[in-house]
């Protein structure tokens, strides 16, 4: 055994040396083997040779030591393999922020997706930025919040105020803010490559709000949140989740009630279990 092994130890070094060589092949003729046995090459290839001793008896399967797996052509490209996760394309996260004047400075200067292209202006977020009680977070601006580059401005925002008002605080005393900083064309939904980009500014948005709760409005804002692309909003409302420690509540967006009025009870109960996790009573109407 001792034997077979140096054989292919030395095997292993001469295709080795041919590939750093830098040849695709190698040649395993008459000569090539002669040299690599040590035997003069007129003797390999003279008739006169004298008779090879018989053949020694097979080998047990179990003993029998493994044939190289082509190793010249695996080894031949010109760079070596890769993990997958090293071949993929990163997103560099914005630098850690001291002030939410800093992160919104950083998203007027945002040039990484198309939609830096598009918008009219970007639309950071806005309001209590000192441990508010909560913070809401949406899923983008549109068309009125790309004009007026704030948050939660149209006939949705003016909702959103009602809702403010009911739990009882004023605008000003919560954050405001959405999963993207800039309108996607046609107010339609943002992708998951948008959303990649644009969520380490709402994370560190959050990480300097430092809210009580935070309220995710919709199925977006709420899937943005938990990076879960398949997140159903129907089945997570109204059941506490977390982000990053901090209590989650999600519930349906401001827009969905404009178009489906009788959820409005199912919203305000959702904020009502907000209310109470605060230890606070809604507004007396």
């Amino acid at each position: 055994m001792d034997s077979v092994r140096s054989v292919i130890r030395d095997l292993r070094e001469v295709l080795e040396c041919e590939i750093l060589a830098g040849r695709r092949k190698a040649s395993f003729d008459d000569p090539f083997v002669a040299q690599f046995a040590g035997v003069p090459e007129k003797r390999a290839s003279s008739s006169a040779a004298p008779a090879a001793p018989p053949p020694p008896a097979p080998m047990p399967a179990a003993q029998m030591p493994a044939a190289p797996q082509a190793p010249v052509e695996k080894a031949a490209s010109a760079a070596p393999m890769l993990p997958l996760a090293a071949t993929q394309p990163s997103v560099p996260a914005p630098p850690a922020f001291t002030a939410l004047e800093a992160v919104a400075d950083a998203v007027r200067h945002c040039a990484k997706c198309p939609l830096s292209q598009t918008r009219t202006h970007c639309v950071p977020g806005e309001g209590n930025g000192n441990a508010p009680d909560v913070m809401f977070v949406g899923e983008a601006p549109g068309h009125d919040e790309d004009l007026a580059g704030r948050p939660f401005v149209g006939r949705a925002g003016q909702l959103l105020d009602k809702m403010i008002a009911a739990m009882g605080f004023r605008r000003e005393e919560v954050f405001i803010a959405n999963i993207l900083k800039c309108r996607p064309p046609n107010n339609r939904t943002p992708t998951v490559e948008e959303m990649a980009v644009c969520i380490p500014f709402l994370r560190s948005q959050i990480s300097l709000v430092r809210p009580k709760v935070i309220v995710a409005l919709g199925a977006t804002a709420y899937r943005g949140l938990k990076n879960d692309e398949k997140a159903s909003i129907s089945r997570a409302r109204g059941i506490w989740d977390d982000f990053d420690g901090i209590p989650l509540m999600p519930t349906f967006h401001p827009a969905y009630l404009l178009r489906t009025p009788g959820a409005k009870r199912i919203v305000w109960n959702d904020l009502k279990m907000v209310l109470a996790r605060l230890g606070r009573a809604p507004a007396a109407r």
